[in-house]
């Protein structure tokens, strides 16, 4: 398995801000490769020991990148031999590139999210929508109606005197012409056998 491959199968393991804290360390050291404040690193310092020491893999892709453990007055450090510059150039670009495709990777769950939440609103307005629009048909239809129901009151209301007065009517005659002559029925009691007078 040549360096590329190990690199590249190493660098699956590790996490955004690992690989973020790892290419810091490794661009620095290209920039300046004599400056001994980038040649090494200590696993006891915060950031190194959480970004680098504690995630899994991350440390063993410093080795690949040239680092060494080391110890100096009882201190622990990862230190960079020069004989491995062609690695960290490698792993640098491997970073690089890693970095590159989660970003993009990142950008596309993040649109599609963003798509998603899109497809949702819009799902969720049209279903607003349609509700207002059924409201709306029904209070057109429930207007409609009491229009309807007004008018046919309306109409009984205007009718109801012209029938009255037109039963009235008829019956009136024939009252006229009988003023003197008691009505049928009238002045009768139940149970009474005479019969009513007659009247010629």
């Amino acid at each position: 398995m040549s360096l590329s491959q190990h690199l590249h199968l190493r660098v699956d393991q590790l996490n955004f801000i690992a690989a973020q804290t790892l290419l810091t360390i490794a661009e620095n050291l290209i920039r300046e490769p004599d400056n001994t404040k980038f040649q090494r690193f200590k696993p006891t310092n915060s950031v190194i020991k959480r970004e680098l020491v504690d995630r899994k893999g991350t440390l063993e892709y410093a080795i690949e990148l040239g680092f060494r453990p080391q110890v100096e007055n009882f201190q622990p450090y990862y230190a960079f031999h020069q004989r491995h510059m062609e690695d960290l150039k490698i792993g640098t670009q491997i970073l690089k590139d890693f970095l590159h495709l989660y970003q993009e990777k990142d950008e596309r769950a993040m649109l599609a999210k963003q798509n998603e939440k899109a497809i949702k609103d819009a799902a969720h307005e049209k279903v607003k929508l349609a509700f207002m629009d059924d409201r709306k048909t029904r209070l057109r239809r429930d207007e409609i109606e009491k229009q309807a129901r007004e008018a046919r009151e309306a109409m009984r209301q205007s009718e109801g005197p012209a029938e009255i007065a037109s039963t009235v009517r008829p019956s009136s005659p024939s009252r006229s012409s009988s003023v003197g002559s008691p009505a049928l029925g009238e002045g009768r009691v139940l149970g009474e056998t005479a019969p009513p007078p007659y009247e010629g």
